[in-house]
């Protein structure tokens, strides 16, 4: 009966003097590499890594560190690429943001001699028709002082104009305005009658802007626009802009 636990005793004391007799092991092979002081070939697997840079390192760490550095240049990359999305997509945002609508002020119209008329025009010469009254601008390229608006970007637009005239019982309706791309006529209407005595015409028109475009419209030389000068409207607005 007093076999085993002897036995249990004597193989406890033989597993520690294993693990004293290992862990003595290791010291020793520590302190012979710390003192090593020739060239040491480096594998993933070797151990001159953990004493030449950093305790608790690996030999692979040569890897780790290309790898790190190939990551941060990647995320360097993706940076720029996202700052340069993020521009062109606030470009692209505020390229939505241009409309107007500007109407005539009714000050603008003067007597006619001999009439009871009070009009805009006639004049020797076109004239760009001055719609001062302005109720929208957005992207502020619409100019009001000079009737003209300027495209801040590229894309494509779309403009609208209504002319209206009215005359007394014995006048004669007689008006031609146009809208004028960069100098050159797009679109027009016009009226010359004695049947009617107040008239009223639209134009729509879509077209493409380059930055730096002027669109306006004039009123043509000879003509006049009589009357209630807030019904004579200028509008425009952006349809989609072009990225590039």
């Amino acid at each position: 009966m007093d076999v085993l636990p002897l036995m249990l005793l004597l193989g406890s004391l033989f597993l520690c003097g294993r693990v004293e007799a290992l862990s003595s092991a290791m010291d020793v092979l520590k302190q012979d590499a710390l003192k090593w002081d020739m060239s040491l070939t480096c594998s993933k697997w070797d151990c001159d890594c953990p004493f030449n840079r950093q305790r608790g390192c690996c030999c692979a760490a040569n890897e780790m560190y290309q790898v790190e550095d190939e990551s941060f240049v990647r995320i360097k990359c993706l940076w720029e690429k996202i700052m340069s999305l993020n521009s062109r997509v606030n470009a692209l945002s505020g390229g939505f943001k241009v409309s107007f609508k500007a109407t005539m002020n009714q000050n603008i119209a003067i007597d006619i001699p001999g009439s009871t008329e009070r009009c805009f025009g006639p004049f020797n010469t076109n004239v760009p028709i001055p719609y001062t009254n302005v109720a929208l601008n957005s992207g502020n390229g619409y100019n009001p002082s000079l009737g003209v608006f300027t495209a801040p970007s590229p894309g494509v637009y779309m403009f609208s104009f209504t002319a209206f005239s009215s005359v007394g019982v014995d006048g004669r309706l007689y008006h031609k305005v146009q809208l004028m791309k960069n100098g050159k006529m797009g679109v027009s209407v016009w009226e010359n009658n004695r049947e009617d005595i107040e008239d009223s015409a639209t134009q729509v028109v879509v077209m493409e802007m380059q930055r730096g475009d002027q669109v306006y419209v004039e009123l043509m030389s000879g003509r006049k626009l009589c009357t209630i000068m807030e019904y004579n409207i200028f509008t425009g607005h952006i349809v989609y802009p072009y990225t590039e």
